[in-house]
């Protein structure tokens, strides 16, 4: 007898560092539209926030503490939802920089990248004839000649600093089947222990490309590296891509990540209005599916979670 299937959790990634202003009108900016997003995302079913900053200025990306103090604690006042704060940043930013915000914080979640990689848009310039502001066109040409560092130094000394020393778990992000057997090897090393939370992503340029066998692939790459009980499986896909893999993932026992970060669209030719727009559809397909979506509490506990209230403290 198979057992019963564990409820879905969300996820929502709701502004990223990666699509520019130009390419939506609703990719949230500011600290208020990131937290209005955000709030209504966690409304709408989203268990897990994942965060980014920006300037206010000019939506380029920014790691600096001041402005995530600025949606941050608002977010966490109007909702239970667990804040997952980037440490990829951008490609542009140094590990010290990716690391301001979680080090000060000390979130339940963090985002972990577990390797490092060619990771670009940069064809997506080519459909953009006039641009908002002026990083934008040079900040996604340039990614052509960029490459995404996570080192196994890099790796190791988040999982000490922020892991170890400030109980943070992560959302780990394999981008290729690679990333799984390093995931594996800091496990042996003794520096992770489960259950760990395995963000699958499919369509980035330069990771996994978006084939259903890709995720097959990585699902049962995982159960022979870690054994299915101790670790949740969770699905990305990006752009078009989104709905139909995460649905893939869903019906293959995993889990889930929506959000503008991730994906600009609704559906074809239709851009999301909001973050939630998403995390209503997919929530939609999922209950169609007869599957349970579990709130902000329940994914704590599958997830082994500090807690909210430990929040800024060490354990």
């Amino acid at each position: 007898m198979s057992r019963k299937q564990d409820k879905v959790i969300i996820s929502c990634a709701v502004t990223g560092s990666v699509h520019t202003p130009s390419m939506s009108p609703y990719l949230p900016i500011t600290p208020e539209q990131i937290a209005e997003q955000s709030i209504a995302a966690a409304e709408a079913g989203a268990a897990i926030l994942h965060l980014h900053a920006r300037n206010p200025a000019d939506g380029s990306p920014t790691y600096d503490p001041a402005v995530f103090d600025q949606f941050v604690p608002r977010i966490r006042e109007a909702t239970d939802a667990v804040i997952n704060i980037t440490t990829g940043g951008s490609t542009r930013m140094t590990l010290d920089q990716r690391l301001a915000y979680p080090l000060q914080l000390k979130p339940e979640m963090c985002s972990l990248n577990m390797g490092s990689m060619n990771f670009s848009i940069h064809p997506a310039a080519r459909r953009i004839s006039t641009w908002q502001h002026a990083w934008e066109k040079p900040y996604i040409e340039g990614m052509e000649d960029l490459i995404f560092r996570n080192t196994f130094q890099d790796i190791k000394h988040i999982l000490q600093t922020l892991g170890q020393g400030c109980g943070t778990r992560f959302e780990f992000e394999c981008y290729d089947v690679g990333h799984l057997y390093t995931l594996a090897h800091f496990v042996d090393e003794g520096l992770i222990e489960g259950p760990l939370f395995i963000q699958s992503i499919f369509g980035i340029l330069g990771g996994m490309g978006p084939d259903p066998e890709n995720l097959v692939h990585m699902r049962t790459t995982a159960d022979r590296l870690f054994g299915r009980d101790r670790y949740r499986f969770s699905v990305l896909g990006a752009g078009r891509h989104q709905m139909p893999l995460l649905t893939m993932a869903a019906v293959m026992g995993g889990n889930v990540r929506v959000g503008l970060e991730d994906s600009l669209y609704l559906g074809k030719g239709e851009l999301a209005q909001s973050c939630a727009d998403q995390v209503r559809k997919i929530r939609r397909i999922l209950t169609e599916l007869s599957l349970e979506i579990a709130t902000p509490a329940e994914a704590r506990e599958m997830l082994g979670l500090k807690g909210s209230d430990a929040v800024g403290s060490p354990t």
